[in-house]
């Protein structure tokens, strides 16, 4: 539910805003606030589930945590037919809870100006999962762009120029095409860029496609797929995009499905896995390959708090061809505004 709120001039002078016009500003006001209950079967993964890290401790009887820090809020402002959006999260880095911004941009026309998700990214495919970053195999990356969108309806073209999200003297830049009628919906999006690791530069380049589907009553589809050479890290896995001077060459895919089971209760499952050519080596650990389920049930207690539960198993396979697991069982609560 987001809450509306209408501010005349006399308002916004006195919060600051003074090189606003006369038009008055209409700012939504949106968010949630979200508690997590984690406990980790098997290795401690932190507060989002973590593939590349499984094995790399001791392996526990049971750990148990809490955190909110998935909380966010956020502000849409609409004056005289431009767009602002200010996007904030407590997701901050070593596990603190601090004020971390996920979106701040412009938009006017067909253009948007600043921080948004990259344009490869098949955001409109992506899987929901209780857990924070959600199956491996996708991609994900909040990024400073300037992008321009063609929009008919049921077609859509865009295309970005785009800061790196790896090490780089280019910008990356992105161009997408989808088609949706409503009842399903196809996309692609492809990448061109370079990124370097300090000795070597190699040259980017990834496709990936994506469709959603909602076949029956209730039930939703959707599949993405992505390959590309030096692009690891714009995945969920974080894999090295340069090994030994080379760039390192991912595959990447996932697969979801989920049901309305009344209008209150749904259920999904996740799917994801993300292959590389070359073993990336981090914190003492290395991977080829990455592989995550994620099975879920979400209820809407009221219009706005939603109590959810799910199981996560996330994989880890290193250079030697070792497999390890990791079990977690997650509960939480959102209340939404």
């Amino acid at each position: 539910m987001t809450l509306k709120h209408t501010l005349p001039l006399a308002a916004l002078t006195i919060l600051g805003a003074s090189a606003v016009s006369a038009q008055d500003l209409n700012l939504d006001v949106y968010g949630y606030v979200k508690l997590d209950l984690n406990y980790d079967l098997d290795f401690i993964q932190g507060d989002t589930t973590n593939a590349r890290s499984i094995g790399t401790t001791a392996e526990t009887d049971g750990n148990f945590d809490t955190n909110v820090r998935q909380s966010r809020l956020g502000f849409n402002a609409d004056v005289a037919g431009a767009r602002g959006q200010l996007e904030f999260d407590l997701f901050a880095s070593n596990g603190t809870s601090e004020l971390r911004l996920r979106h701040a941009n412009i938009r006017y026309g067909d253009w948007l100006f600043g921080q948004f998700w990259t344009n490869f990214m098949p955001l409109g495919q992506y899987p929901s999962t209780v857990d924070f970053n959600g199956p491996v195999g996708i991609t994900f990356a909040r990024v400073p762009q300037v992008r321009y969108t063609w929009d008919s309806g049921a077609y859509q073209v865009s295309a970005s120029i785009e800061e790196n999200f790896a090490p780089s003297d280019d910008p990356l830049l992105t161009a997408a095409a989808q088609y949706s009628d409503g009842n399903y919906t196809v996309r692609a999006a492809v990448l061109s860029g370079t990124t370097n690791d300090g000795t070597t530069e190699v040259d980017q380049f990834g496709y990936t496609l994506s469709a959603a589907a909602s076949p029956w009553a209730g039930g939703n589809v959707s599949a993405t797929f992505t390959d590309g050479e030096a692009i690891g890290g714009l995945l969920i896995g974080g894999g090295d995009e340069i090994v030994g001077g080379v760039a390192n060459d991912v595959q990447g895919f996932t697969l979801a499905l989920s049901q309305d089971l009344t209008p209150q209760l749904n259920v999904g499952i996740a799917y994801g896995q993300e292959e590389y050519d070359l073993a990336t080596a981090v914190n003492g650990s290395d991977f080829t390959d990455l592989e995550s389920l994620h099975i879920n049930a979400s209820y809407d207690l009221t219009e706005a708090i939603t109590l959810s539960g799910e199981f996560s198993r996330v994989m880890r396979t290193d250079s030697a061809g070792t497999e390890f697991e990791g079990d977690r069982i997650q509960a939480a609560i959102q209340f939404n505004f």
